[in-house]
């Protein structure tokens, strides 16, 4: 499941989803933008409809090089790129490989460091017990909690992420560990940073725990032309969870 809006005679944006996530989550950005720009949101290695792709650890390199192959096959020489937290650490790496191909640069929910001992022992343990149980119900609760924040979750009036994603997740194959153990095991790429040359908006749910705001603060520091959102409606997935404040404001920028 590959988006492609197909219009080559509007500015590219790739978008690039989260783990535990999938192209549907810019269906909100997609068709707010519309017309506006080509939308290209691919499937990482190992994940999503290319789950069984995988049977050993996905680095956050490997995806890199998948990503710029497609662009290359897709004959991009120019483009934008929207990244949700893995997502991001893919873009960071796209953007420093190749300064000239990235002209403007969304990061939400990221970082460019590696995760910290204490979260690889943490997540790591996690992605031991779904890679051997699947997403039951208790897990499935476990992710909603890292990707959504606990003022999202408690909000009456956005009983639709539980609905929506509760199900989604769920539906998570195990062998979804192998792309999982690759952003737990990470490298830091933030030696990489002050190659980038792309105009570039960070945004920084003040209630992301997966991703705090401080690292969000380190790229902001080390990317050139940088700036810095912080959102205080938001966590791990401001797109998801404040899109009418936050989907306007990447259009604008990508503008």
């Amino acid at each position: 499941m590959t988006i492609d809006t197909g219009e080559p005679q509007l500015s590219p944006v790739l978008c690039l989803h989260s783990l535990f996530l999938d192209p549907r989550a810019f269906d909100g950005l997609v068709a707010a933008g519309a017309g506006r720009f080509r939308f290209v949101a691919p499937e990482f290695p190992g994940q999503a409809g290319r789950v069984d792709e995988a049977d050993a650890t996905v680095t956050m390199d490997q995806c890199t090089d998948d990503m710029l192959a497609l662009v290359d096959r897709l004959g991009l020489d120019s483009l934008s790129i929207v990244g949700q937290s893995m997502g991001g650490d893919v873009a960071v790496r796209m953007a420093a490989r190749r300064p000239e191909l990235v002209d403007r640069l969304v990061l939400m929910g990221s970082s460019a460091g590696a995760e910290t001992d204490e979260n690889r022992e943490i997540f790591g343990a996690f992605v031991d017990r779904f890679g051997q149980e699947g997403f039951t119900p208790e897990l499935v609760e476990f992710v909603k909690g890292i990707l959504f924040a606990q003022t999202v979750l408690n909000d009456p009036a956005r009983s639709d992420i539980h609905q929506t994603w509760t199900e989604r997740l769920g539906e998570l194959s195990p062998r979804l560990a192998h792309a999982a153990r690759g952003v737990v095991e990470r490298e830091s790429a933030l030696d990489l940073l002050p190659r980038i040359t792309a105009r570039t908006l960070i945004i920084s749910g003040t209630q992301d725990q997966a991703r705090p705001p401080a690292w969000s603060d380190e790229m902001f520091d080390a990317i050139p032309d940088a700036e810095l959102w912080r959102i205080k409606t938001a966590g791990h997935s401001p797109c998801i969870e404040d899109p009418d404040a936050v989907i306007p404001r990447i259009l604008d920028f990508l503008a």
